[in-house]
């Protein structure tokens, strides 16, 4: 077991210098070390539909698409930041915000736009996809011999 502070491993900025960093390609630069931690998602099932929910915090609304095409329901949301922006009360000690782009697609089949349904609230997407009907096999399973 590692210590940490404040949530950060001390060893974080040991493995975060460019070698480790290129050895690893671990790093996404919208939201640094913790991007694994993002778009995290509970899918629960009803009667008649599976209800997606999606943790997008600190993104608009309409930094969020969804798309539906071939069965797969695919959720982007990119997020800009002006890095030339000027603090005049001081410099930036530390930054971890930045610009880029999250993706996250799933199966769900064939599946009418129509009939999904998503919200955007308090930094959840909430998806709403309907059940397809379960095709109902043969009672009998007698061949007829010729």
């Amino acid at each position: 077991m590692l210590p940490s502070i404040f949530g950060e491993n001390l060893f974080d900025d040991f493995f975060d210098d460019d070698f480790m960093r290129s050895m690893w390609n671990r790093r996404n630069p919208l939201y640094g070390k913790h991007a694994k931690n993002l778009m995290k998602t509970d899918v629960r099932e009803t009667d008649t539909t599976y209800e997606v929910d999606i943790d997008l915090p600190g993104f608009k609304k309409d930094e969020i698409d969804v798309d539906l095409k071939d069965g797969y329901l695919t959720i982007s949301a990119a997020k800009g930041l002006d890095k030339d922006e000027k603090d005049k009360k001081g410099k930036y000690i530390r930054q971890e915000r930045y610009a880029g782009a999250l993706r996250r697609s799933f199966y769900v089949g064939d599946i009418e736009p129509k009939d999904v349904s998503a919200k955007y609230e308090d930094g959840i997407l909430k998806i709403s996809l309907p059940k397809e009907a379960q095709k109902q096999l043969p009672k009998t399973t007698a061949i007829a011999i010729e």
